[in-house]
């Protein structure tokens, strides 16, 4: 084998190395899956730091669904529905999945299928219980007063 072609063998292998890194860590992201939590109390304080001692910023509701961002020892950064990242106690958090109204009426049907028989409606910012969402582009919910039915994706946040 001449030099050069050792060279082009030796190039080769590092760039299939560099490609197999990238690729890794990569997919990680992709793989990677959104954590939603719920507000566990009534009246829960969020601040902009990981400390009581930060700003108070406001006071979110009993069952408001959140996403997880970053976890610091007894404090979760969290996301809402309009976007806005505070930070809460950890020990705030409820795992109970629930998700919210993001369209002016939503509508929740018998079966995930547009043709189903409408069950209700929910207004804007309505919060609903997540069951389950094992339909690709539906969500399971239930209203408080215990009805339950499916709701497209993109008329919630929080699935």
């Amino acid at each position: 084998m001449s030099r050069s072609d050792a060279l082009n063998l030796w190039m080769k292998r590092k760039i299939s190395i560099v490609l197999t890194s990238v690729s890794l860590l990569f997919s990680s992201y992709v793989i990677a899956e959104i954590e939603y939590f719920s507000i566990a109390e009534n009246a829960v304080i969020m601040y902009d730091a990981p400390s009581l001692k930060a700003d108070k910023l406001f006071v979110a509701s009993l069952r408001l669904p959140v996403e997880a961002v970053v976890n610091v020892e007894d404090w979760v950064k969290v996301r809402d529905s309009s976007g806005n990242l505070t930070w809460v106690e950890k020990k705030a958090l409820s795992q109970q999945r629930y998700v919210v109204v993001t369209v002016a009426l939503a509508d929740i049907h018998e079966s995930a299928d547009i043709n189903s028989t409408l069950v209700f409606q929910a207004e804007e910012n309505t919060v609903l219980e997540w069951l389950d969402s094992n339909t690709k582009g539906w969500v399971k919910v239930r209203h408080t007063d215990g009805q339950t039915g499916y709701v497209k994706v993109n008329q919630v946040w929080g699935s």
